[in-house]
């Protein structure tokens, strides 16, 4: 074995090795051993050999031997040594020319990337994949049709435009989609926000009054789909850019918290925007702040209307719905696809209304004329574009980030990746398009996609078969649901929304992790509540930035100490077994350094280090004027001494001299005046005057740090000089090579502060601090 050399680290093999065998070297005393010792001063030894046999045979993994001795690099030594790769800088004109350069396989690249069925239908396996996709497809399908009748009321849409949703952008997607499992249709919270917009713009109000009933509601029914429609037009441009533009990193500022916490907000705005209809109760649809309050006070009003036959119908669909949804969750397993419950309480729902004439006896709201067939396209009406542009983009965002969450749950799960841009794209198309077409915004489905995927799907070919489905209906039996109560629609609503009111259990579950997120999601669930979901959204989306703001301007600060023996580093205040090095302070936070937080980092770094140079240098500078102030009374006594000497007229001068001395001196600082301003050489009074700290070395570990801007490099480069003047050396450690570059356009080095106060390890700096006290003391 070398000898150690102080601050060297040498590598080399510790024992003779016979042979490989299975990947692990052997030893010829028999034990496997792998252990690290890292010399470096000879106090500082790295070691995690176990020193009995026994710990050996227990852990053979860890018991091979390697030395390692090296000098102690900063970066101004490692950078000497090192060879920087040459790269030839483009020009913009040469990057614009290889961007627009077009080769048959950039063309087929970017072919495949719009197109991905392009990709995986010619190698579709049928005979593997087929029948679970029919089963799938079917699945969804029957899901697909109440849902979408159903959502069309929340869109405050007739029920027939909600099935024109669910058909042409499912159809779109399995062209333009990478996501193999996700159902594109009709979904809760989106179409309570298309709904809040529609109501909103065209209020009943509005409507003239001199129609009849029949001709005022579809007067209104009509002109709320042009919004609703435009609305779909306009948030599926928003997605075609944002996806174009390559933004489809835009979701990751919707946190799971923020999202948790807006669709519980949104689950409440929906169960109660359909308590009037679960309770056949004519009141009017609020949108905007307070609109839930509303909506509850109008319910309550009318509460003494209500239609007893419908709620019995509706509490009837409820109670299917939960024992059927409770079946297939406990025999999911055993069960080969779930049981449709919605379809079947939509047929036993539209039976009973027709056998017993529930419209006209009872008076119950049915969901009237569905009309065969498909409509002609038809063009949005762009001039509604400005007063609804704010919405579009918000309900954009919300559906991309619906769908790519989900997305990416199942493409984890089953083993292949998703492109968020392109995700963008599909929606961007399903919903722009799909607006020719008289359909509202839509996202993916959570209960579809987990049918969809659960009952056998394997690519896009199930959506694609589920929207077939729905074409059959529209086409050949949409009439069969005219008789359909709305009261059904609303047991199918408001059952579906069990999911997320179980999110309510987020409050218990961020409580003991996360406080910073439970605020989050109460700000977002609160906020979307009362503000309604647009301004809801906005409101907890900014008060997610400012929790990240909050993050970095009150990070965690610690002092590290060494683990006895190693090279690690770690809280002094969580481990017993840490220990700080004498005179070595090693500061550490958790955060970058920029201009939001350099002032409280330099306020911490003093406080955690008791350290203050400020403080230090304005005891320094008082003390001088102290000793000021004592050298001038010193010298006015000696004056004084020589006056009397002179002026004195008796004989015995030398007695008269020595009687008014001691009569008049006073001693400074322990001794005589004349004696101190006499005695004292300059070197002497600077260290007599000056403020001793226990501290020489000061290490900031830069381990956390991502970035530096103008304002912290300042505050770093003062925080250096500030303890430079006091005695103390600052140096910097695990500096990453991005900040290395920042701190260099920053002008940040110069002949005061050198590349030589950075190291590359925490090791490094602590034993280049030791050296150099070491000899500074011997000096």
């Amino acid at each position: 074995m070398p000898a150690r050399t102080p601050g060297i680290l040498t590598l080399e093999p510790s024992g003779s090795w016979r042979s490989w065998a299975g990947g692990r070297r052997r030893r010829e005393s028999g034990f496997s051993v792998k252990t690290v010792e890292l010399f470096f001063l000879d106090s500082c030894c790295v070691r995690s050999a176990m020193e009995h046999a026994q710990e050996h045979e227990a852990c053979p993994e860890q018991t091979q031997r390697y030395c390692v001795e090296r000098p102690i690099y900063n970066q101004e030594l490692l950078q000497g040594q090192l060879h920087r790769r040459q790269r030839t800088p483009q020009t913009l004109k040469q990057k614009i020319a290889h961007s627009c350069r077009c080769t048959s396989k950039k063309a087929k690249s970017h072919l495949y990337s719009f197109l991905p069925i392009l990709k995986w239908l010619p190698r579709y396996p049928v005979k593997e994949y087929l029948l679970g996709d029919i089963i799938s497809g079917v699945s969804t399908g029957v899901m697909q049709l109440p849902q979408g009748l159903a959502y069309a009321l929340l869109a405050a849409v007739p029920p027939v435009f909600g099935l024109y949703s669910s058909f042409y952008p499912v159809f779109l997607y399995t062209f333009f989609g990478t996501s193999k499992h996700i159902s594109i249709g009709t979904f809760a919270v989106v179409s309570m926000m298309v709904g809040g917009v529609a109501v909103r713009e065209v209020p009943d109000e509005m409507i003239s009054l001199d129609f009849n009933s029949t001709n005022v509601t579809d007067a209104r029914d009509a002109r709320r789909v042009q919004v609703a429609v435009t609305l779909a037009f306009l948030s599926g441009i928003i997605q075609l850019c944002l996806g174009f533009l390559r933004f489809g990193f835009v979701a990751i500022y919707l946190t799971e918290p923020l999202v948790r916490g807006f669709t519980t907000a949104a689950a409440v705005h929906v169960f109660t925007s359909q308590l009037k209809y679960f309770l056949g109760i004519k009141t009017s649809r609020y949108s905007g702040p307070l609109s839930v309050v509303y909506s509850i006070a109008a319910v309550l009003s009318n509460i003494t209307m209500t239609n007893i036959a419908a709620l019995i119908v509706g509490s009837t669909c409820i109670v299917l719905l939960l024992i059927g949804k409770e079946i297939n969750d406990r025999f999911k397993k055993k069960l080969p696809v779930p049981i449709p419950m919605e379809i079947i309480v939509v047929i036993i729902g539209t039976g009973v209304s027709a056998g017993m004439n529930l419209n006209k006896s009872y008076k119950v709201d049915v969901v009237g004329n569905i009309p065969q067939g498909l409509r002609a396209p038809a063009v949005p009406e762009i001039q509604l574009i400005p007063a609804i542009f704010v919405d579009a983009l918000a309900i954009a965002i919300v559906g991309f980030s619906m769908a790519v969450s989900m997305a990416k749950i199942f493409a984890l799960k089953h083993g292949y990746t998703i492109d968020g841009n392109q995700e963008l794209i599909a929606l961007g198309i399903c919903n722009s398009v799909g607006s020719f077409f008289q359909t509202f915004s839509v996202t993916c489905s959570m209960s579809r996609s987990l049918v969809q995927e659960s009952t056998g799907g394997r690519t896009q070919i199930a959506g694609a078969l589920s929207s077939v489905m729905v074409l059959l209906v529209l086409v050949a039996v949409g009439y069969l649901f005219e008789p359909l109560p709305q009261t059904v629609l609303a047991a199918i609503v408001m059952v579906n929304l069990k999911g997320m009111f179980k999110q309510f259990g987020d409050v218990t579950h961020f409580w003991r992790t996360s406080k910073i997120e439970l605020a989050i999601w109460v700000v977002a669930f609160v906020a979307s509540l009362f503000l309604g979901l647009d301004y809801g959204l906005l409101t907890a989306v900014t008060f997610a930035m400012i929790t990240v703001i909050y993050r970095t301007q009150s990070p965690q600060y610690r002092i590290l100490g060494q683990i006895p023996d190693t090279d690690i580093y770690c809280d002094v205040e969580e481990y017993e077994e840490v220990k700080e090095y004498p005179g070595i302070k090693i500061f550490q936070a958790n955060t970058s350094l920029y201009f939001a937080n350099s002032e409280s980092y330099a306020s911490a770094l003093k406080k955690k280090t008791g350290v203050d140079p400020c403080a230090i240098l304005a005891a320094r500078r008082k003390a001088q004027k102290r000793h000021a102030r004592e050298i001038k009374a010193a010298n006015e006594h000696r004056k004084k001494a020589v006056l009397k000497l002179v002026s004195s007229s008796t004989n015995d001068v030398e007695a008269s001299v020595k009687h008014e001395i001691a009569n008049d001196d006073l001693p400074v600082n322990g001794k005589f005046a004349d004696s101190a301003v006499q005695d004292v050489s300059p070197d002497e009074h600077e260290h007599f005057v000056e403020t001793k700290t226990n501290i020489r070395s000061l290490i900031l570990d830069f381990t956390p740090v991502n970035f530096v801007d103008s304002v912290g490099a300042k505050t770093l480069k003062s925080i250096i000089k500030e303890y430079k003047e006091v005695g103390v050396c600052v140096c910097i450690a695990c500096c990453s090579g991005p900040v290395m570059n920042e701190l260099t356009r920053l002008n940040f080095f110069d002949k005061a502060v050198t590349r030589e106060l950075l190291f590359h390890s925490i090791h490094d700096a602590v034993l280049a601090c030791q050296v150099k006290d070491g000899s500074a003391f011997t000096d």
